[in-house]
């Protein structure tokens, strides 16, 4: 399956002050979200069909354990780099991506589904980061 033409530009300015890095994060992300939640994506490039459809909720919580995963202690340190302090900026991107024919949703997912799904602060604090990285040590 070949990859829709994207106007990168069009795309970027669309969402917000995301720089193209975090659009290559949740879509990594995307694929790191699946995987975690229903086991091997054969092809991360793909999107998930309808069996491996994630929610927005369960996106934006995959996206945070990816992001731990990815950076360690710095998580919130890259994620604010890329203008990205809240779950809705992770919606806004998400839906930039579905506009240009990058993602696809179902018709019940709405940016709604990405709004203060959890607060940056407490989901990034030191006390969350050493407990995800401890656990990902002893695992």
């Amino acid at each position: 399956m070949s990859q829709p033409e994207v106007n990168l530009k069009e795309m970027l300015s669309k969402a917000g002050p995301y720089p193209l890095a975090a659009y290559n994060f949740v879509r990594e992300g995307l694929g790191y979200t699946v995987e975690q939640s229903q086991g091997d994506v054969h092809d991360l490039g793909q999107l998930p069909d309808d069996s491996q459809h994630i929610t927005g909720q369960q996106l934006c919580l995959g996206l945070r354990d990816y992001a731990i995963d990815q950076y360690g202690m710095l998580a919130p340190s890259v994620l604010g780099h890329w203008n990205i302090h809240r779950t809705d900026d992770f919606g806004r991107i998400v839906f930039a991506m579905i506009d240009a024919g990058l993602m696809s949703k179902t018709d019940e997912d709405t940016i709604d589904d990405f709004r203060a799904v959890y607060n940056f602060q407490e989901a990034f604090s030191r006390e969350q980061l050493r407990a995800h990285l401890t656990c990902r040590v002893e695992a």
